[in-house]
């Protein structure tokens, strides 16, 4: 039966009531739905497909939720009502959108959320820990991340929280997150699909305006900026730290890039800034690069 289209179940009005808490009438509303219905509930009101539900849909969905719930007349007072008591306790990032993770922890059960392996008790700030997991799971190298890959990223992870998940199940989960990812429906995921999926934090290059600043503030800006990539306190940039680099440099030109130009830019980059030829990028070789006089 279609998620949306069903009818409230007059039997369970009571308790629906609004002296109940928002998870119960939750549950209620969406009483058994599994992964395949939150799909469809997701596509049906992200409307314009861009990772959100916001604005127009947003009223769309508690207006939706309200006649589930049907306890009361989805006026527009008691639309906006409903909306601001449940993004009040579910919208965690508080920017009046529900991203399809807060969506999930709303409406999925908790014995099919495969959405709740994702959370973090704060968002990857670090695009270095971000690259180690692409290299990892983009096994063959191709500069996306196949069904397949994702199928053992998924796997990984419900090993990693302790749930045991079923075959049948994890290619349900990934044929989902898929179709949800997936934005240019090629098969595969590119490095923004990833860090949508990651919850990455705002790029860490935001921050600083290395041309616009004195000679004084652009060295201690650069002595930030080495010190967050280079992770393992080694001197110098290799591997996927120079990836996280590269990843954070260019998508302040370019809102984003596909793995496979990542590798071309970071041969470029290598080439560029790699004076002694070993692979890694020295701090010194980096400031050269970036136009920071090294300190004497």
């Amino acid at each position: 039966m279609c998620a949306f289209d069903c009818e409230p179940d007059k039997a369970r009005a009571p308790e629906c009531s609004w002296n109940v808490s928002p998870e119960t009438r939750m549950e209620s509303a969406f009483d058994k739905l599994d992964a395949a219905g939150f799909l469809e509930v997701w596509q049906h009101f992200d409307a314009d497909d861009n990772g959100y539900i916001e604005g127009k849909e947003l009223d769309e969905f508690f207006r939706h939720m309200m006649k589930r719930l049907g306890s009361q007349k989805a006026t527009e007072e008691n639309v906006q009502k409903l909306k601001q008591r449940f993004m009040s306790a579910y919208d965690v990032t508080a920017d009046g959108k529900l991203q399809i993770q807060e969506l999930a922890h709303m409406i999925l059960p908790a014995d099919e959320n495969f959405l709740l392996v994702f959370r973090r008790e704060a968002p990857l700030n670090n695009s270095v820990d971000f690259m180690k997991t692409w290299r990892k799971y983009d096994a063959d190298s191709s500069g996306c991340i196949s069904a397949q890959e994702l199928k053992a990223f998924l796997q990984d992870l419900f090993q990693q929280h302790h749930k045991e998940v079923s075959s049948s199940k994890l290619d349900q989960y990934t044929d989902a997150m898929m179709v949800i990812f997936d934005k240019n429906k090629d098969g595969c995921l590119e490095l923004n699909d990833l860090a949508r999926i990651l919850s990455m934090e705002e790029n860490f290059l935001l921050q600083f305006q290395l041309d616009a600043s004195s000679q004084v503030e652009r060295k201690r800006d650069f002595e930030k900026i080495f010190a967050h990539y280079d992770v393992n306190k080694t001197g110098a940039l290799e591997g996927a730290e120079v990836d996280g680099f590269v990843k954070d440099m260019m998508e302040l030109v370019r809102p984003s890039i596909s793995g496979q130009e990542l590798d071309k830019l970071k041969v470029v980059l290598l080439g560029h800034c790699d004076v002694n030829k070993d692979g890694k990028i020295q701090k010194n070789e980096l400031s050269l690069c970036l136009g920071v006089r090294p300190r004497p």
